[in-house]
């Protein structure tokens, strides 16, 4: 398995027979320049949405036509892109499971906003997810953005993640210390990958806060286009 960031909130995921793109924005990505855009992308599988924000969608309808490739994620949203777009879409719902080739992914609540502009009019578009997603003997939780929630104990329960990809850069998101104390308490995480932080000044610019909340964890603060093999 490889966990590739490709800066802010967005990975390349390659596991099992799929290769996942989870809330790809290049284009404006301060973190991503434009040569590197083809190393990100080429040979997806899937794009996997968490929510509507630009800096998790903006790029997801050019790509999904140009690698002619499915999005995934929640239903109302697929259904908007689906009709706006003319892309290809795989629309399920928090609970609901849905099959990638050997990789399973189910759709997990998230506590945040989903909204776009594509009028220039503020409009809402589905609502917030996170995902666990299931491959090579590994769960993956990506949380999405999101706040601290009581269903996070619920979601180890039923789903034992070993890996835990959190937002965790604050302002928009849970904090350092907000991800660290979800971790500790209710998940029981081998690795940590934060993300959602270093993007802008306004967000938190190390994971030192983290790491020392789950001392029995790895936690791996990513670096651009750099794979981590697990």
């Amino acid at each position: 398995m490889k966990i590739t960031w490709l800066g802010h909130a967005s990975f390349r995921i390659e596991i099992a027979d799929q290769v996942l793109l989870i809330d790809p924005w290049l284009t404006g990505n301060p973190m991503l320049t434009e040569t590197q855009h083809p190393q990100a992308v080429t040979g997806a599988t899937h794009i996997l949405l968490t929510h509507a924000h630009f800096d998790h969608i903006a790029d997801t309808p050019t790509l999904a036509k140009d690698l002619d490739i499915p999005v995934v994620g929640q239903y109302d949203l697929m259904g908007y892109l689906e009709r706006k777009n003319g892309i290809k879409v795989v629309g399920f719902n928090k609970g609901g499971t849905v099959q990638l080739g050997n990789v399973s992914v189910t759709m997990v609540n998230a506590v945040h906003s989903s909204t776009m502009s594509p009028d220039g009019e503020l409009m809402a578009a589905g609502s917030e997810c996170g995902f666990m997603i299931s491959g090579e003997g590994h769960t993956i939780y990506v949380s999405g953005d999101t706040d601290v929630m009581a269903d996070m104990a619920i979601f180890n329960d039923l789903h034992h993640p070993d890996i835990g990809i959190l937002a965790a850069g604050g302002h928009f998101t849970m904090d350092m210390k907000r991800a660290g104390y979800a971790a500790a308490k209710f998940f029981d995480f081998k690795t940590i990958i934060p993300c959602h932080y270093r993007t802008f000044p306004i967000l938190e610019q190390s994971a030192d806060v983290l790491a020392a909340a789950v001392p029995n964890a790895q936690v791996i603060e990513p670096q651009v286009l750099h794979a981590i093999e697990i």
